[in-house]
């Protein structure tokens, strides 16, 4: 049986002029988790399209592509070559349980929501010649879930192959987010036993780790449990969490101490009728300032998530939100236009309105403008988005931003780290395209861990807090 799995590029990733570091951070660990239902003698590849160069003269017998909305005519083309050729071709993926009908005109078989109890059952039925046309998950559940085919990982096409998830979904019900049209007929927040967790961490060479859970602390208990699991295992480690989650007393101290050093956080927006109107409740009256010092005074930078374009944005948005990210001391931020996903509440919500202006999915980057905004034209909400990138990323904003912290050693982390990030992007092309990223491993670890001795550093473990 030989079998190719391709997870498609998005377009700005494979450009001939330029190939933002962003896209070369993770490897494919849905197709890898997949790859690990199949029998032993499978020959199995898999290709990233961000960071390699797809071979398309091959003759597999099984295709499997993982489709997002920006990637989708991408997907779209390679399964229909694919199919001319004759090979049975499968897709799966957010975009394709968003719009199954769209997707089913290219495949084979299609997958709705995750695949962890759908995949065996096609497997089964696929060798046996009875394939169906639609697998829909009903069963949550990591529970058994063969350990990932990181064998077929190539690691050193990334800055951050050490990525890891130990749960689905998130516990949350925001308006824009695809997780419920994806996780919908069944759990929508689940994990793994804390075991299999820390067995797939011990699997893992270097110290570096990212976990790319949409919410690692969604689950206290668990979150606390694998904390404790990797106390002494040397790891240092990031991944995304929510305000409310920072200022749970103990949970954070745990993390710190296990080695948690960076912290993707979904501020989203400052004002409250924002987050009503988008049904992100565990925001509402929350001390974001508070949470921001509670993370640096514990050695933990932070990536602000913050989102333009909800309706009660106005022009002013843009300038009052740098300025208080500039002021609170964050060293890296990424911003997004307001974008209604297919299969959302959000996107129900503005088609219902007539609010949809466009239906080109590679435009649904969160980088354009597809709707109407209720208090800004789309040509402002598209300029203030890029000048949000230009103010915040600019070096006096890094060097006030930076100058917040009270050590030498927090303001050279967060020059290093903010610059390194924005401001040598050419130079983070030339070394994708060398593919030499591997190389540059160690000088993000040394950042992550900071610049002081040992000894100096606090002591999380010595403030916890029993839960």
């Amino acid at each position: 049986m030989r079998v190719k799995m391709i997870l498609p590029a998005l377009t700005e990733a494979i450009s001939p002029h330029w190939r933002p570091i962003k896209y070369s951070l993770f490897p494919p660990l849905g197709l890898a988790t997949l790859a690990a239902f199949f029998p032993p003698d499978a020959e199995i590849t898999i290709q990233d399209e961000h960071v390699e160069k797809l071979d398309l003269e091959d003759e597999p017998d099984l295709v499997v592509i993982q489709v997002y909305i920006t990637s989708a005519y991408r997907a779209y083309e390679l399964a229909d070559y694919y199919r001319q050729k004759g090979v049975y071709v499968a897709l799966g993926g957010l975009h394709v349980t968003a719009l199954p009908e769209e997707a089913a005109s290219h495949a084979d078989t299609i997958f709705l929501g995750p695949g962890e109890d759908t995949w065996p059952q096609f497997l089964a039925d696929w060798q046996a010649g009875n394939p169906g046309k639609v697998y829909a998950s009903k069963i949550r559940s990591l529970i058994g879930v063969p350990p990932i085919r990181r064998d077929l990982i190539q690691r050193h096409l990334y800055l951050v192959p050490n990525s890891i998830v130990v749960s689905r979904g998130c516990p949350h019900h925001c308006d824009f987010c695809y997780k419920e049209s994806f996780f919908q007929g069944g759990k929508s927040f689940y994990t793994q036993s804390v075991d299999d967790a820390l067995a797939e961490i011990d699997r893992l060479p270097g110290r570096h780790l990212f976990f790319l859970d949409d919410h690692l602390f969604g689950d206290a208990r668990f979150a606390g449990a694998l904390f404790d699991g990797m106390m002494g295992m040397g790891r240092v480690w990031q991944a995304a969490g929510t305000v409310h989650s920072v200022m749970q007393p103990g949970l954070l101290e745990k993390a710190v101490a296990s080695g948690l050093r960076s912290l993707f956080v979904g501020f989203e927006t400052l004002n409250g009728d924002n987050l009503r109107s988008q049904h992100k409740y565990h925001n509402l009256n929350r001390d974001y300032s508070g949470a921001i010092r509670r993370l640096h005074d514990l050695g933990v930078m932070i990536n602000g998530s913050f989102v333009f374009g909800m309706d009660a944005d106005d022009e002013a948005v843009f300038d009052r939100t740098i300025a208080w990210a500039v002021e609170n001391g964050i060293e890296t931020a990424t911003f997004h236009i307001m974008t209604p996903y297919p299969g959302t509440a959000l996107y129900q919500r503005l088609a219902a309105a007539g609010r949809i202006t466009n239906s080109n999915w590679n435009l649904y980057d969160t980088r354009h403008v597809v709707y109407q905004p209720a208090k800004m034209t789309p040509e402002v909400l598209e300029s203030g988005y890029w000048r949000a990138y230009e103010d915040f990323y600019r070096w006096g904003s890094i060097f006030q931003s930076a100058w917040t912290k009270e050590t030498w050693d927090g303001r050279w982390r967060h020059l290093i780290y903010a610059g390194g990030w924005k401001k040598f992007e050419p130079l983070w092309d030339m070394i994708i395209r060398a593919e030499q990223v591997a190389k540059v491993r160690p000088m993000l670890e040394s950042v992550l861990q900071g610049f002081r001795p040992q000894s100096a550093r606090p002591n999380p473990s010595s403030e916890l807090v029993v839960s």
